[in-house]
Formats: C-alpha cells, sequence, structure tokens
C-alpha cells in the first residue's frame, strides 16, 4: 500500500525553503524508496585555510622542489600530503 505523499509547497527564497525543512520531515513529501545514487564529480571539496609551522631549511626545500616542478609550493604540500594518506 502507497503512502500519499503531501505536496511541498513553492519557496520565494533559499531561507524560507530551509526554514520549512527545519521543521518539516521530508518522508511526508519524498517516496525514498524511489531514490537513486547521485553522482557529482565536478562539485569542488570545501577547503580549510591552516597555519603550519615550519623550520626554515624545511620551507626553503619544499619550495625549491616545488620551483624545480615549476608548482605554487602549496600545491606540492598537498599533493605530498595526498599520497602520504593514501599510502596507508
Amino acid at each position: 500500500m502507497h503512502k500519499l505523499l503531501t505536496p511541498h509547497p513553492k519557496f520565494a527564497s533559499e531561507a524560507e525553503e530551509r526554514a520549512f525543512w527545519e521543521k518539516h520531515d521530508s518522508a511526508d513529501f519524498v517516496d525514498w524508496t524511489k531514490a537513486k545514487r547521485a553522482a557529482l564529480p565536478n562539485l569542488k571539496p570545501t577547503t580549510k585555510t591552516i597555519s603550519l609551522r615550519l623550520p626554515q631549511h624545511m620551507l626553503d626545500s619544499i619550495k625549491a622542489a616545488a620551483n624545480a616542478r615549476d608548482v605554487p609550493y602549496q600545491s606540492l604540500i598537498k599533493v605530498w600530503l595526498k599520497e602520504k594518506l593514501h599510502s596507508h
């Protein structure tokens, strides 16, 4: 037996829609048994700025390695961190 779904209202703004969904359960409006997994290949991950203190000689070595590869040193650090994380 299918549950009758309630049609959701039209929203004038994103803020109005957000307020609505904070107070309502989506199960009353959406048949989740028909949901499909979505792929979002172009979605960029959120980044967070951090402060990292390194010895000057280490930073100089990183900058030299980045310069030899013609990439920004921050980008090289990210690549190295990602490689190290995936190697474990």
